[in-house]
């Protein structure tokens, strides 16, 4: 489920004919002072964050004047909250007020349909209304090949105990509400409050808007940036993950934080896992031995390598880890050494400088560990690798022993692309990427371990230079698939003559954003 901020959900009631307070978007002081001054003030200046409480938190304050809303818009812009940054405010007019509701649309799973749910009484939740003032709460469910009517929501309106002169307008945005969550696809949409005004306006003043991950498509006007269900606005690691994932079909790359702005003496862990359950037992394991997950991570249903390799770079983006621990399914049915390859890349290119632990139990895993072994051993921080016998439990033990033994160093360490501008190029576009061979070093080679290493069999020789069996456009359809093969054994056993690119989308900012966010202090 995808949530939206509070601005976003009131243009879904607007387009469905609800009122709103009048208000404009703000991204700088001057910006919010410029709005204050055409709407006119009072205002109230509101963070576009997805945070509850947020008048608590002072993310909702009230201006009399532009300069007052300029300074509050400039306390609020830029301010960390969880794990994101108020980027925006909302400044809105404020409206008169003779009495506050609550009414939201939402699926009840065990009805499996939606249900209209108001109160006469708003400003708290819903649970907190319902216990305090049970009274004034009703609750319909709706047939949605029938719709609601504007006399079934006055009925219900008057039984909550609206006053006869407010119900028709209550009625008619009830209506308009269901309408709203129907247009949008919403698994929850919520006015609260929804306030009657001294003149009998009915007016939304603020929403809380969740739309179906799947519906999300259908619905470019929401601008929705990322199909997640997140409790906050995508950070750009997460950005920048969701960028990898949307673009290639192949397998899960699901990735999220949980903290940020944490130090080394918090001992934080970037974790990678592979299927739902093995990974929040893996999890489980790490927080027994004192550890705190920064992130959730899943790459699952056989991904390829370039995939976990460009997860593995994200999660090590994030400041202040202290290890790296990879583990999720007890036996997974994919081939463990794609996997090992993208880590191996990975690791090498970033230079690994915290003890990781990888965990690769499933088909050919004595391969993948022997992958790991044989390619990191020479990398600032130690990493062990284990496969299906060795529980999540034992390999966090090893992790933490890792760690509490560990002495940082910081001696050069070489990727595994070849790092020299190609003589003789000779380059073919993957899915994701591309792949480049020096001939001038090919032809030196005495092993083409790389025709060898390539499992799909897309390349040949052709003397003694390695090119495609296959047409550059099927190459690039996927009959390439990224395994990582050929330019990992040419760097180990020939003569380091492949470079394999593999670009993530806003990779380069994300990882300045992480780095800014990234003091504690």
């Amino acid at each position: 489920m995808t949530r939206l901020v509070e601005a976003a959900g009131k243009e879904i009631l607007a387009r469905a004919g609800i009122r709103i307070p009048p208000g404009k978007l703000a991204s700088s002081a001057d910006e919010a002072r410029r709005a204050a001054v055409e709407i006119g003030c009072p205002v109230a200046v509101k963070a576009q964050a997805l945070v509850t409480g947020r008048f608590g938190k002072g993310l909702v304050r009230f201006a009399e004047t532009p300069d007052e809303s300029a300074r509050i818009a400039d306390d609020i812009i830029g301010r960390r909250v969880d794990t994101q940054t108020v980027e925006r405010v909302l400044v809105e007019k404020r409206i008169p007020v003779a009495c506050e509701m609550f009414a939201a649309v939402v699926i009840d799973e065990v009805a499996r349909a939606p249900v209209v749910v108001f109160a006469a009484v708003g400003g708290t939740g819903i649970e907190e209304i319902a216990r305090e003032h049970p009274e004034a709460v009703a609750r319909i469910p709706v047939d949605i090949r029938e719709g609601v009517s504007a006399d079934a929501m006055r009925e219900a309106a008057l039984n909550a105990g609206v006053p006869a002169e407010n119900a028709d307008a209550v009625a008619d945005a009830l209506v308009k509400l269901y309408a709203a969550f129907r247009a949008c696809e919403a698994r929850s949409l919520e006015a609260n409050p929804l306030v009657v005004t001294p003149d009998g306006a009915v007016v939304a003043t603020d929403c809380h808007a969740v739309v179906d991950d799947y519906a999300v498509v259908r619905h470019p006007e929401l601008g929705i940036e990322m199909a997640r269900e997140l409790d906050h606005a995508p950070s750009a690691l997460e950005r920048a993950a969701y960028a990898c994932e949307k673009a290639d079909y192949r397998g899960t790359f699901f990735f999220f934080q949980m903290a940020t702005g944490f130090s080394d003496a918090d001992e934080y862990v970037g974790f990678h896992g592979a299927g739902g359950g093995g990974s929040m037992m893996s999890m489980d394991a790490l927080i027994a031995e004192g550890f705190k997950p920064a992130n959730f991570c899943d790459t699952s249903g056989n991904p390829p390598a370039s995939k976990v390799y460009r997860a593995a770079k994200i999660i090590l983006a994030q400041p202040n880890l202290v290890g790296y621990f990879a583990s999720g399914s007890g036996v997974a049915s994919q081939e463990q050494f794609h996997s090992a390859r993208g880590f191996v890349k990975a690791f090498r290119e970033m230079n690994l400088s915290v003890p990781a632990v990888i965990r690769l139990g499933g088909n050919a895993e004595e391969i993948a560990i022997d992958i790991l072994h044989k390619c990191c051993s020479d990398l600032n921080a130690p990493l062990e690798a284990y496969g299906k016998d060795d529980s999540a439990s034992f390999c966090a033990k090893r992790l933490r022993a890792l760690v509490d033994s560990f002495v940082p160093a910081s001696k050069p360490v070489a990727g595994i692309s070849n790092p020299d501008a190609p003589a003789e190029p000779y380059a073919f576009e993957t899915v994701t990427g591309s792949v480049t061979f020096d001939h001038a070093k090919c032809r030196s080679c005495s092993d083409q371990v790389c025709i060898a290493a390539c499992a799909p069999g897309i390349l040949k020789l052709a003397g003694r230079a390695p090119v495609l069996s296959i047409s550059t456009d099927d190459a690039m359809k996927g009959k390439c698939t990224e395994c990582l093969a050929c330019e990992i054994e040419c760097w180990a056993r020939a003569k380091n003559a492949i470079r394999i690119d593999l670009p993530i989308p806003g990779y380069d900012e994300a990882v300045k954003e992480a780095a800014r966010f990234g003091d504690p202090h």
